[in-house]
């Protein structure tokens, strides 16, 4: 979603449907899936002149697009009818919306809406829990533990620092701790071999 951003998706409902078409989906699968979808329906009233056929072939590289293509228009007859064109920026708007999380609903809040919001996937769970920083057992309580430890300024950054190091590096089977310039800080919590 970061790198959507930086290529000039950013408003809240553009960042809300490509983290639908990211969930479950390698990155490198959703960012041209998402393009491929916003650059024929970047609004909610655009959005709403596709069919969900339509919707689902444009998706279709990504992971449970038969599922994701009628939730997608059903976001965006929901907005239309209650907000007109424009999503706005509000959590529990975003999460009344079926099949969006608090992850999907922080991404964006922090990336379209820049409020300080944290977005905690498996890798910030991980990670942060396995340098000792917090100590939980789910992202729901990760989410909590970082919103009461973690200064407001990086709140929006963790989850684009954190993932692609989570992914390839502080993975979740045999973490690459040999190679890892963050090392000497990490406390290696629950580590029980490593590359």
């Amino acid at each position: 979603m970061f790198a959507l951003a930086e290529l000039g998706y950013t408003s809240p409902f553009e960042q809300l449907i490509a983290c639908i078409i990211s969930i479950r989906t390698r990155d490198e699968t959703s960012l041209p899936v998402a393009i491929k979808l916003l650059d024929r329906a970047r609004t909610p009233v655009a959005m709403l002149r596709l069919t969900t056929e339509e919707i689902e072939d444009l998706i279709r590289d990504s992971t449970f697009h038969e599922t994701k293509a009628p939730q997608i228009w059903a976001i965006a007859r929901q907005i239309v009818d209650t907000y007109g064109d424009e999503l706005p920026c509000d959590f529990d708007t975003l999460v009344s919306f079926a099949g969006v999380g608090p992850k999907c609903a922080n991404l964006t809040l922090g990336i379209a809406c820049k409020q300080p919001s944290i977005s905690v996937d498996i890798h910030v769970h991980r990670v942060t829990n396995r340098w000792g920083y917090v100590q939980t057992r789910t992202p729901e309580k990760t989410l909590k533990a970082l919103e009461a430890k973690l200064p407001q300024r990086y709140w929006i950054e963790i989850n684009e620092r954190l993932v692609p190091f989570g992914k390839h590096i502080c993975t979740g089977e045999l973490p690459r701790c040999s190679t890892c310039p963050l090392l000497a800080m990490c406390q290696q919590v629950g580590v029980q071999s490593h590359r």
